[in-house]
């Protein structure tokens, strides 16, 4: 069996080391090279095509994302965005999004944790590897301009726990499920909660980029935040998102409990929260993504009464975990991802 080639550009030698070492340990994965700059990485391109890049944010040039619209316009090979979870200028982190990177992934921080971090590093690289470009949504179904500009004002009422909440999970691939989603709905939308597997640092700038495309407004997720009709709330790197009811109203919770399915944040975490406050009031969306996280969840929604989609097999980057909540016999509906948007606001009209 062929192994799976990987080239790592990060500006650290001790880091790069590290890397090559978890890496080099699996049977199915090899180092195919090695870089601390551009200009390396560009040499290496040319004498190897490798099937994922494995990139650094930290390396001199980058910040211009010269390098990085390279590697995905130019090569054919899935690029995963390494970052030591500080957080990056706005503009890098959704001019990366908008390029059709695969995946983000943090930077190990503490020894202790390091075959952890490895196990979950090396199943994104596996992931990316199979992943189809073809699959990936469409980077061209941002609302018009002339769509956003005519945008409702912000509903300022909370939501209170008897109305419909939208609450989606996703992990590979879904920041652009999510962007694809979103940008369809209208202004006056239930209030929304999502959890996308991203490290700390990407989340804010992420939801940034979605409120600036989006007829809703979206955030970044507090702890006690108010969730609103017409408004997104996204899990931050650091935390797990939950709802809970206060006062007839649903609020976002954060924690730094211990990871769940190896994530925090865990779609698993919001979709349990959602079972048990928002029960039947409940829709329950789980996105492309790979592993299990969220199955459990969903069926958990399902049974409380909850109307479910999945994204289907064709749609998705990676189709993990909407297959799993599928075979736990969690989805209602199985749905193709530019349908989504209109098949929720047809269940919505259909109440």
């Amino acid at each position: 069996m062929s192994k799976i080639s990987v080239l790592l550009i990060d500006d650290s030698a001790y880091m790069r080391g590290v890397l090559r070492s978890i890496i080099n340990a699996q049977p199915d994965l090899v180092v195919c090279g090695s870089c601390s700059t551009a200009v390396e990485a560009g040499q290496s391109l040319q004498q190897n095509r490798p099937d994922v890049i494995l990139v650094s944010l930290d390396v001199a040039g980058m910040t211009d994302l010269g390098l990085l619209e390279y590697l995905i316009k130019i090569q054919d090979s899935p690029v995963i965005i390494m970052s030591d979870q500080a957080v990056h200028a706005h503009h890098i982190t959704t001019k990366a999004l908008d390029m059709g990177v695969i995946g983000f992934v943090g930077k190990p921080r503490v020894e202790g944790a390091l075959a952890e971090y490895g196990s979950a590093l090396c199943d994104i690289i596996r992931t990316a590897s199979g992943s189809r470009k073809d699959k990936s949504a469409s980077r061209d179904s941002v609302v018009p301009e002339n769509e956003t500009s005519a945008v409702l004002p912000m509903l300022k009422r909370p939501l209170i726990s008897s109305e419909k909440l939208l609450v989606f999970g996703a992990s590979t691939g879904g920041t652009e499920a999510i962007k694809d989603i979103l940008t369809r709905l209208p202004a006056d939308s239930p209030g929304i909660v999502i959890t996308q597997h991203m490290p700390e640092g990407f989340t804010g700038s992420f939801a940034l980029r979605l409120d600036h495309l989006c007829r809703i407004s979206v955030k970044e997720a507090k702890h006690g935040d108010a969730i609103l009709p017409g408004n997104a709330f996204i899990a931050p790197g650091h935390s797990h998102l939950s709802i809970k009811r206060q006062n007839h109203q649903f609020v976002c919770e954060l924690s730094q409990a211990p990871p769940v399915n190896r994530h925090r944040p865990s779609v698993d975490v919001l979709f349990h929260s959602a079972a048990v406050h928002a029960k039947g009031n409940a829709i329950g969306i789980i996105l492309t993504g790979m592993g299990r996280d969220g199955a459990e969840g969903m069926r958990a929604m399902h049974d409380a009464g909850a109307h479910t989609f999945a994204q289907n097999e064709a749609s998705c980057v990676v189709f993990g975990m909407p297959k799993e909540a599928i075979a736990r016999g969690g989805v209602d509906e199985v749905v193709a991802l530019p349908q989504i948007a209109d098949q929720i606001m047809a269940y919505l009209r259909s109440l």
